[in-house]
């Protein structure tokens, strides 16, 4: 039998801990053979986009099919790809970002069975077949439509677990700085962390700090909101500034007083992530 699965998805953030992963084990539980499962990536409207998602997900050698969110209302209503795509008669819709009601309408329009990932709330659960939740309280509160539940976990906790147990304790103090991906919070929060991280470092010298750098952004605009003359914000605040250094495959956020931030770009970063003691997030 040959079927599609057609995943729905939208920001980078879905992209990265929830389509990648899931890919990937589709692969390995069904196999490599694209004549008998075809994956699909379309790509709905996010107002945190950071316009380099159509470019993530063809980047996973998994997929074989992506379309651009600039597409996706044609498709939502009328079924019609950009590129024409032809769906096999059996499939799967599988919902990992967005808006949960589109996998209801397209499954309905593809004659597809539909598969929602709930990582908070399940909607739409007459229209939906299954959903995978991340905790049980998703189940308990929908008695109704409990055959149609199976707890599958957090996928982004799932994932981090799979990294071997060797990684952790290099003997390193360090401190991550996770200031989000998004202009708006990169804006307050790159000169805010890096504040933090001079605070710290005066008390503690030895401790090091990165910065996993996220996927959607390149290390450049990044450090453009460690500029005073490029992120006005900083002009608030007393420090918060820094210049992109290079020390030879390394990059680091330099802070007037000296302080090096590395900039980690390997992605996922659960290695390093497993070797600090401490991470610092802002809301996201």
């Amino acid at each position: 039998m040959v079927a599609d699965i057609l995943i729905l998805s939208n920001g980078p953030g879905e992209l990265t801990t929830w389509v990648r992963p899931v890919v990937q084990a589709l692969w390995k539980q069904l196999g490599e053979d694209r004549a008998k499962v075809r994956l699909s990536v379309v790509l709905s409207p996010c107002p945190h986009a950071s316009g380099k998602e159509e470019a993530i997900a063809r980047s996973y050698p998994e997929v074989d099919r992506v379309q651009a969110p600039d597409y996706f209302l044609p498709f939502l209503l009328w079924g019609k790809t950009a590129d024409n795509w032809e769906w096999r008669k059996v499939g799967v819709v599988l919902f990992l970002g967005g808006d949960q009601f589109f996998a209801a309408v397209i499954g309905k329009r593809l004659g597809y069975r539909t598969v929602v990932y709930a990582e908070w709330e399940a909607r739409w659960h007459w229209l939906i077949d299954r959903f995978g939740v991340m905790k049980p309280g998703i189940v308990n509160s929908n008695p109704k439509y409990i055959h149609k539940f199976t707890v599958v976990g957090d996928l982004i906790a799932e994932v981090a677990a799979d990294i071997r147990t060797d990684l952790r304790d290099d003997g390193v103090e360090r401190i991550g700085l996770l200031p989000g991906s998004k202009p708006a919070k990169l804006a307050q929060g790159i000169p805010l962390a890096l504040a933090i991280a001079e605070s710290i470092s005066q008390q503690r010298p030895q401790t090091q700090f990165v910065i996993p750098v996220a996927p959607t952004l390149d290390i450049e605009t990044l450090a453009r909101f460690a500029d005073r003359e490029k992120n006005p914000i900083i002009k608030e605040w007393n420090g918060g500034v820094a210049k992109l250094v290079r020390e030879g495959d390394r990059f680091y956020l330099q802070t007037l007083k000296g302080l090096k931030v590395e900039l980690h770009v390997e992605f996922p970063a659960y290695d390093i992530l497993l070797n600090c003691q401490l991470c610092l997030t802002t809301v996201g």
